[in-house]
C-alpha cells in the first residue's frame, strides 16, 4: 500500500474509532466491557505500572536525539527533520484530540474522555520513526523490539485500567497517520525488507506471551476466557498490522 493510501486508511479508521467508541452509546458499553476484561493481581499491576512509567518525556527526547542521530549518520536531514515531525507530530495530535477536540457523551460511563491513548502514542511514534530512519538491514529487529514495546505498552495501560482498547488503537492510527503522511512528504519510493512481517509478528505475540506470564489473566477466570483473549488479541493484532504498515511506507534508500 502507498504512503498516500495508508495515511487515508488511518484517518478513516481514527474517524470510525471515534464515531463508534466515544459517540455512541452502544460502542462506548462495548469498549468499557473490553476494558473490563482482563486484570492483574497486585504484582502483576506494579509489574505493569512498572512498564508505563518509563514511558515519559525524557523517553522521547533520548528516542528523538537516537533518530536525528542515525538519519544524520546517513546523510539525510530530510529524514532527521521527519522523525522529529513524526514524534512531534503524533504526540500533538494525541494531546488536542483527547483534551480539546473530543468531547464524551454522557451515556452513562462516565464524560472523560481517553482517546487516543497518549502512553501508546509515544512508543508508536518512536517506532514509526524509527522505521523511517533505520537501514533497511536494521527494520526487522526494529519492528520485532518496536512491535514488542507498543504492543507491552498499549496493552498495559487497559490492564491497568487506564485505557480502553479503542484508545490504543486510535493512538495507533494517529502514529501511523503522521508516519505515511512524511514518508509521502519525503517522497521516496518504499521497498519491502525480508524478515519484517515475521519479526512484527514475533515482538507482539511475544509482549502478549510476557504479560500472561506476570499475571494477566480473565477477570471471570476461565469463564472468560474467550473475552479475554479477544481483547488482548484485538490489541496485538492492531499494533501488528501498525508497525508492518510504517514499515511498508519506510524509504527504501
Amino acid at each position: 500500500m502507498s504512503a498516500a493510501w495508508t495515511a487515508v486508511t488511518a484517518l478513516v479508521a481514527l474517524a470510525v474509532l471515534v464515531q463508534v467508541a466515544v459517540r455512541s452509546a452502544r460502542g462506548q458499553g462495548w469498549d468499557n466491557s473490553a476494558m473490563n476484561t482482563v486484570v492483574g493481581g497486585r504484582d502483576t499491576r506494579l509489574a505493569v505500572l512498572s512498564v508505563l512509567g518509563y514511558v515519559s518525556i525524557g523517553a522521547i527526547v533520548i528516542v528523538v536525539i537516537g533518530c536525528v542521530a542515525v538519519a544524520l549518520a546517513r546523510g539525510s536531514v530530510r529524514l532527521a527533520v521527519g522523525a522529529v515531525v513524526v514524534i512531534g507530530g503524533s504526540n500533538l495530535t494525541t494531546q488536542v484530540l483527547k483534551h480539546a477536540v473530543l468531547d464524551r457523551p454522557d451515556f452513562g460511563l462516565g464524560t472523560l474522555n481517553s482517546l487516543p491513548s497518549g502512553h501508546t502514542t509515544v512508543v508508536a511514534s518512536s517506532v514509526g520513526a524509527a522505521l523511517l530512519v533505520a537501514p533497511r538491514l536494521a527494520r526487522p529487529v526494529i519492528a520485532l523490539a518496536g512491535g514488542f514495546a507498543t504492543t507491552l505498552t498499549g496493552a498495559s495501560t487497559v490492564v491497568a485500567g487506564w485505557h480502553r482498547p479503542s484508545d490504543v488503537v486510535a493512538a495507533l492510527a494517529v502514529s501511523l497517520l503522521w508516519t505515511a503522511a512524511v514518508a509521502l512528504v519525503v517522497h521516496a519510493a518504499a521497498e519491502p525488507v525480508a524478515g519484517t512481517f515475521t519479526a512484527a509478528i514475533v515482538g507482539c505475540g511475544g509482549a502478549l506471551l510476557v504479560l500472561v506470564a506476570i499475571g494477566v489473566r480473565p477477570v471471570l477466570g476461565w469463564d472468560g476466557f474467550v473475552q479475554g483473549s479477544l481483547v488482548l488479541g484485538a490489541v496485538t493484532a492492531a499494533t501488528a498490522m501498525f508497525v508492518l504498515a510504517c514499515a511498508a511506507v519506510a524509504p527504501a534508500e
